[in-house]
């Protein structure tokens, strides 16, 4: 029985030991570049309602701080998240583009290449 070309690809993904994109560290740090995302925002949120319910600019001022602190966690989780799904992609991308051209080298040594005779 030929196996497809799907469950030979899992099988030389297995051969190479390439881990899981969904399991291991990647995706503690893709969840937590999510939860960053989030929480960037609503700490600047809740930064701005603090500083216009007071008139003391001591008060106002601490609210920038945290305003501010927001827009870098915001920044840094998009970073966090951009890396780990780009990884998790370009791993899999490389395995794939690995496999394609393996199947092309056993086409080309398989089929005969023609006499390129000019006439």
């Amino acid at each position: 029985m030929t196996e497809s070309r799907a469950d030979r690809f899992t099988r030389d993904l297995r051969e190479l030991k390439i881990p899981d994109p969904a399991a291991g560290r990647s995706g503690l740090w893709l969840r937590t570049g999510v939860v960053l995302m989030v929480a960037g925002p609503v700490l600047a949120a809740l930064a701005y309602l603090m500083s216009h319910g007071t008139t003391d600019p001591l008060a106002q001022r601490d609210a920038i701080v945290l305003a501010l602190g927001g827009v870098a966690l915001a920044v840094t989780g998009a970073a966090v998240f951009l890396r780990y799904s780009l990884t998790n992609f370009l791993r899999f991308w490389l395995a794939r583009q690995a496999y394609e051209l393996d199947g092309l080298a056993e086409r080309a040594i398989r089929e005969p290449v023609p006499s390129g005779s000019a006439d």
